[in-house]
């Protein structure tokens, strides 16, 4: 991956990508088209429409010109031939995996993923669709879990809440080697640290509430890829109907113009973040693929330009006082996601995996004392001294 490519020029690309010069009225910002339907002159106009002869839209769910903004913009971030918005990003991964696989067939899914899309893919079983769950990174137990049937490879990179890197190079070769689609999670990475497709992955899932969106106030997911497959699953959605409307979409371009200059910040707080944790006598662990102490750091440094801004660590104590931590904790607030403005903490165990017993969530790296933060767009300085309010009061 060249990081000179002028590809990589990210804030035009969040800014300009995927937006005509001359828009509505002469509007600087894309207009929303607050419609679910559209119109046609006449009969023959709509004839022309359906046999292509015209560009246009028919019906909100089945395309909107403020979500082709939002679409061709992601697209242009991600270097990919096309991208689809969904209503959320659980309602991209649903649709995706539905769209792309039947009955008798097989997936492998990559652990230490959110705890929805697990909760889903197990859940598959009733369409007759089985899942193999391995360990991040385990290429052997990858290789093991391949079937006649096996159709599929999917997994998040970085990974939630362990931020495991995987070697996209050697997940594109064995998925090739196997006629494997490889799909990859990209949340928490964004199209500023990481593009997937430019080491031949063949899709690209974002959940767009968070990053992309950036301020919290948003749902919407996001798949990218080439047009035939994302096409394919366009056609999917048009008859399940999981789109995003048209305010959604207008918030979200307004998001992704300043993507670039959020994530840069985040990178560089939750960098000096991890460090400081790593030297408090009161951690005994920190995950984050900028230390050198992370086992996939050397991975993250060859294919990412950034590293997140997530830092998951282990307090070195007991349950009750990985609770007076967060209690003590003045500026995050205490909520289920990450990627916006406002940093945000919380507990895995009593959130997000709160309905595993504790060896389901011991099996899956969940211990009581793990902790995941969120960095927003604070000071640094003022995120590590509150940081380092909270371990005195341990």
């Amino acid at each position: 991956m060249d990081k000179s490519d002028p590809s990589f020029a990210d804030s035009f690309l969040s800014v300009h990508g995927g937006e005509d010069r001359n828009k509505y009225a002469q509007s600087l910002i894309p207009p929303i088209a607050q419609t679910s339907t559209f119109v046609f002159n006449g009969v023959a106009d709509f004839e022309d429409f359906k046999a292509g002869q015209r560009g246009g839209y028919e019906y909100g769910r089945y395309g909107n010109p403020t979500q082709r903004v939002a679409e061709e913009k992601i697209a242009a971030l991600e270097g990919a031939e096309d991208a689809l918005l969904f209503s959320s990003g659980m309602a991209a991964v649903c649709s995706v995996l539905l769209a792309m696989l039947r009955s008798g067939q097989h997936m492998i899914v990559m652990e230490d993923c959110y705890r929805m899309t697990d909760k889903f893919c197990r859940s598959m079983k009733k369409f007759g669709i089985e899942a193999t769950f391995v360990k991040a990174g385990d290429m052997e137990g990858l290789q093991a879990a391949v079937r006649p049937e096996t159709r599929l490879l999917f997994s998040e990179s970085p990974t939630n809440p362990h931020l495991h890197v995987l070697d996209l190079n050697r997940l594109v070769s064995f998925a090739k080697e196997n006629s494997l689609k490889l799909l990859i999670d990209s949340t928490l990475a964004t199209p500023i640290n990481q593009r997937p497709i430019s080491f031949g992955v063949d899709l690209v899932i974002h959940s767009a509430t968070k990053y992309m969106g950036g301020h919290n106030d948003l749902m919407a997911g996001v798949v990218c890829g080439p047009e035939s497959l994302v096409g394919a699953i366009r056609e999917f959605q048009s008859v399940t109907g999981a789109t995003v409307d048209p305010h959604t979409a207008y918030l979200l371009i307004r998001g992704l113009k300043t993507m670039a200059l959020r994530v840069r910040q985040q990178n560089e707080t939750a960098l000096e973040l991890a460090r400081y944790l790593e030297g408090s006598e009161r951690v005994r662990r920190v995950f984050y693929p900028g230390l050198e102490s992370h086992k996939d750091h050397t991975i993250a440094r060859e294919q990412m330009r950034g590293y997140g801004g997530v830092v998951s660590f282990e307090i070195d104590g007991s349950i009750d006082e990985v609770k007076q931590f967060i209690q003590a904790l003045k500026i995050p607030q205490y909520a289920p996601s990450l990627g916006g403005v406002e940093t945000l903490v919380q507990h895995p165990a009593t959130v997000s995996h709160y309905d595993m017993s504790k060896e389901e969530r011991l099996a899956v790296g969940i211990t009581d004392e793990l902790v995941r933060y969120s960095v927003g767009i604070e000071e640094k300085e003022v995120l590590i001294k509150d940081i380092e309010c909270a371990l005195s009061v341990l």
